[in-house]
């Protein structure tokens, strides 16, 4: 850090964003008024929350955020952090706000007037075309930006993808949350998760955290400086430098056994399925089940696991239908504001403010990606990693016994019906006879 005074500056507010005045205390406001700049970031992820809570914290939060900078004096900047699929109806997006799913003032309207039971049996009605209610609530306070608008201060919106860990600051692979890629690498790297929704050719949208916050602190500058008239919105993607979904999960796979987890429970054998169907089927024979019976036998003999196995399992199952929204699908993000915004950095800027997805090699990404999850996530520390491998190699070769005495199992119990026994040793028999009949006319050419 070359000048740590700055962090004098810091202050911490208590406050909460679902509340009227975002909970603010009177006192918090003399000091805020010597803000400059705003940034509106904080959001529900949960994409099946209850429309009330989803319309307090993502879209009344923006109102309330903005009525405050109303009255800030000194105010030159107001950001507001949405996300790229705010519009996932669209396979082309552009930056701009489009049309909103509802009149704002008509929701509004509807949750203070329509009792919470009947409002949930309309809301998916309600929301269409938006698929859940985080993109419907992340969407409507696009358009409450729209509608506040830049009389007093310049405005914009930073729409990021899906963001990951970092590509080299402050720490190659520093992640912080299970949310998205993070907690499936988790959970797959604890041998809990072996089966999740994938589409592999699909484009893996995947926005390292630095250059997503370099590209909102560059984003911030341009609107000060620029001061528009109009609300900017800014795409940040890394399509320019694409992967897919199927190279995350090779890598994820190669690097999680390289670099494993503590105590893993069983060996990491996950895989992508791109069918749902066969997901679910893989989900609750591969995972719901065994994780249910091996929560309910430590339980019978009076053992008690650190983490609850059900749980867990309920936990990887709504993970992976928020994941399959994403790995399923492509969007095509027009991102003309940024790559306007990075051509015009200075060289100097440029060394401190990376804003280019074409700085990314995938394959180390990943790699770091898997031993941040490791190291900044689950806490774990590097000199553990021997004894983590040890044990891996352990769960390695009690799961090959598992598999084998499975398919042993399995042909026992096919030998125990008549036809089947008759199907099988009829295939033996050819199979004898070919190579006799080979061996035999080998020899004779001998």
């Amino acid at each position: 850090m070359t000048n740590p005074a700055q962090l004098d500056k810091l202050r911490v507010i208590p406050g909460d964003v679902s509340e009227p005045g975002l909970g603010l205390p009177q006192s918090a406001l003399q000091i805020l008024k010597e803000v400059s700049i705003v940034y509106h970031s904080a959001a529900t992820l949960r994409f099946d929350e209850p429309l009330p809570m989803a319309v307090r914290q993502n879209v009344l939060s923006a109102i309330r955020m903005m009525e405050l900078c109303d009255q800030l004096p000194h105010i030159e900047a107001f950001m507001h952090v949405s996300t790229a699929y705010s519009n996932s109806e669209k396979s082309h997006v552009e930056e701009t706000v489009y049309e909103p799913p509802a009149q704002l003032h008509h929701l509004l309207s509807l949750l203070e007037v329509m009792p919470p039971p009947l409002l949930s049996t309309i809301t998916s009605q309600y929301i269409s075309p938006k698929t859940n209610t985080y993109t419907f609530t992340k969407a409507m306070a696009e358009e409450a930006v729209r509608l506040h608008g830049t009389q007093r201060y310049p405005t914009a919106i930073f729409r990021p993808t899906i963001v990951v860990s970092s590509l080299q600051h402050p720490f190659p692979g520093w992640i912080e949350n299970l949310n998205g890629p993070s907690g499936i690498i988790a959970a797959a790297g604890k041998g809990l998760l072996h089966v999740f929704t994938v589409k592999d050719s699909a484009r893996a949208d995947m926005l390292p955290v630095d250059i997503a916050i370099d590209t909102l602190i560059a984003a911030t500058w341009e609107t000060a400086i620029d001061k528009s008239k109009d609300i900017r919105v800014y795409n940040c993607s890394t399509q320019e430098n694409p992967t897919t979904w199927g190279h995350f999960e090779e890598a994820m796979r190669k690097y999680i056994r390289e670099y494993p987890m503590n105590g893993v429970i069983w060996y990491p054998s996950g895989t992508g399925v791109e069918n749902r169907y066969a997901q679910k089927i893989l989900e609750f024979s591969l995972q719901t089940l065994p994780l249910h019976a091996a929560e309910y036998i430590l339980r019978s003999i009076g053992m008690k696991p650190q983490l609850n196995l059900i749980t867990a399992s309920q936990k990887m199952s709504a993970m992976n239908g928020v994941l399959g929204f994403f790995a399923l699908n492509e969007w095509d993000f027009d991102t003309h504001n940024v790559q306007k915004l990075r051509s015009r950095l200075s060289v100097e800027d440029r060394r401190i403010y990376n804003l280019d997805p074409n700085s990314i090699n995938w394959q180390d990404l990943f790699r770091n990606f898997v031993k941040g999850t490791r190291r900044y996530l689950l806490k774990e520390k590097d000199q553990d990693l021997e004894k983590a491998k040890r044990h891996m190699r352990k769960m390695y070769y009690l799961h090959k016994g598992a598999i084998m005495f499975t398919i042993l199992l399995v042909f026992r119990l096919m030998l125990q019906n008549r036809y089947m026994r008759d199907l099988v040793y009829g295939i033996l028999r050819l199979l004898m006879y070919i190579v006799s009949t080979t061996y035999s006319r080998v020899t004779a050419q001998v």
